[in-house]
């Protein structure tokens, strides 16, 4: 297989060399000029078996056009005005391109030049390493087809084919291609190199490995001086545990940076969560992240995986063990046990409370408790209870036209295996709830107070408590009752906003006509 793919490298780069030649010149075929012994110690020939084969011995010295060219012996053939050079073989092109090797063949025609065994091409700092090397001096164009290196003063690049082209610098590798820079390492496919830029420029599957992480790429480039890059066609950036992918990638290796342009993805394995949109940043030094446009966070630790939405999300770790985020605008998120909106959150691990501000509204099962302000404490990725502040409101739904009711200035929800177990309200407590008999309401019992505690079991209440003494109590029965009688001021059901799968929590929901929490202000940017 080496073989073939050397002949057909072979064959296309003088393909490309005759292509790019037609399209720079007038004519196809380069005007013949005739080749030169300029020097020899000693010159012979047999007359009568091969006259024109003339054996050159001793600082043998040819000269084609601009073009140099020493060897200790040589076979001279005029009349094809071909050369064969032997032993510290040397090439002169003008006063930058030198190239030595063990043997020469020279073609003046074509000239083109093959080289072979311990070949060495210089051209000012850049030097070329192989044992096969082909030159083109109508393209000026070097290129070896059975491994070789190419050094310059920041980088090392070696691959079975490559080609090198001292006046546009540009050197093309293929096959096992690799990159060895004092700070990190390439591996690729297939790679194109500026010797004057130091850019590489990749096409084909390819690697960065670095102490400060690993790029996975198939397209795009890398300046090996300024160690900035542009990484295309859904490129990786891994740093420790996290992995940021994105369909574009602008990469500042130095200062940690990464900005990222459609279908991003950051993943922390390590706390198990997910940062995603369609445009964002981030930086792997302070650990920091933003995302917007279609932006979405995944959390799953445990069994059950959270989906969170707002238009811009940022992410940071603070004191490099605790993660906080935050989101501003239009939060939506779902969980099977959980669901809730709300206009702004934050969430910081340190002391595990997921904050909601500006009209939330929280989910769980047939309950629904919204108010000012919602604080959620977690205990362990589980709710352990919801505190919320200033104005609460809890209920639940028995049916579209019966709602048991919880109000008052402040409410404390506890949860016990995902679901609620007892609500605790202080200030102004008021509460409508239907008792049931034989699975048939028996009417509506209304209690005002300045507290009140419910114990629930099994999505019904099982006791209730209110205090001072002096509480208010009344039952109506249902038929007694009027339709403005099922309803505490401020009741509102906003089912219509709650997200109802992972996938729901992108939908634009707007709320209609009616209660509006008073805002509050405590969200800090």
């Amino acid at each position: 297989m080496k073989i073939t793919g050397s002949l057909l490298f072979v064959v296309v780069c003088s393909l490309c060399s005759l292509f790019t030649y037609a399209q720079t010149n007038d004519s196809i075929v380069p005007k013949k000029t005739k080749v030169y012994l300029e020097h020899a110690n000693t010159l012979s020939f047999n007359k009568a078996i091969d006259p024109d084969n003339k054996v050159l011995i001793g600082s043998v010295v040819f000269r084609h056009d601009s073009s140099y060219m020493y060897c200790d012996s040589a076979y001279f053939y005029e009349p094809s005005n071909s050369l064969e050079a032997f032993s510290n073989v040397k090439m002169e092109q003008g006063d930058t391109l030198f190239i030595y090797g063990d043997w020469l063949y020279y073609d003046g025609n074509t000239q083109l030049a093959r080289l072979r065994k311990n070949v060495r091409m210089e051209n000012n700092q850049v030097r070329l390493f192989t044992d096969s090397l082909n030159y083109s001096r109508i393209e000026n164009i070097g290129y070896y087809f059975d491994g070789g290196r190419i050094v310059d003063e920041e980088n090392e690049l070696s691959s079975f084919f490559g080609q090198y082209s001292p006046d546009t610098k540009e050197a093309i590798f293929n096959d096992s291609v690799q990159l060895v820079n004092p700070q990190f390492i390439l591996y690729s496919d297939t790679l194109h190199y500026n010797t004057d830029t130091k850019i590489a420029t990749i096409l084909g599957p390819s690697v960065i490995e670095s102490d400060s992480g690993t790029v996975y790429s198939s397209k795009g480039w890398y300046n090996t001086q300024t160690n900035v890059s542009l990484l295309l066609d859904h490129s990786h950036v891994v740093s420790g545990n996290r992995i940021l992918v994105g369909d574009s990638i602008y990469y500042d290796k130095d200062n940690g940076f990464s900005e990222v342009f459609g279908n991003m993805s950051l993943h922390d394995t390590s706390q198990m969560i997910i940062l995603e949109g369609q445009y964002g940043y981030y930086n792997e030094k302070t650990e920091f992240a933003f995302a917007t446009d279609s932006a979405r966070f995944l959390e799953y630790s445990r069994g059950d995986t959270l989906y969170l939405h707002a238009d811009t999300l940022l992410v940071s770790t603070i004191d490099s063990a605790y993660r906080e985020l935050k989101a501003y605008h239009g939060v939506r998120f779902y969980r099977k046990d959980l669901q809730g909106v709300c206009d702004s959150m934050i969430f910081n691990s340190r002391d595990s409370v997921l904050y909601m501000y500006s009209d939330p509204v929280l989910w769980n099962d047939m309950y629904q408790l919204y108010g000012d302000t919602i604080l959620v404490y977690m205990n362990d990725s589980t709710v352990d209870y919801a505190h919320i502040i200033q104005f609460a409101f809890a209920m639940q739904f028995l049916d579209t036209t019966y709602y048991n009711q919880l109000k008052g200035n402040d409410m404390v929800a506890y949860f016990e295996r995902n679901a609620m177990r007892q609500i605790d309200v202080s200030g102004n407590a008021e509460s409508i709830y239907y008792p049931v008999d034989n699975g048939s309401m028996i009417g509506m019992n209304q209690t005002k107070s300045a507290y009140l505690t419910i114990w629930l079991k099994e999505n019904k209440l099982e006791r209730l408590k209110l205090w001072p003494t002096n509480s208010e109590g009344d039952v109506i029965p249902i038929p007694d009752l009027l339709p403005e009688q099922k309803m505490l001021r401020d009741f509102y059901w906003f089912d219509y906003l709650r997200p109802i799968n992972s996938d729901d929590i992108y939908r634009e929901a707007k709320r209609k006509t009616g209660y509006v929490p008073k805002r509050s202000n405590k969200f800090i940017h």
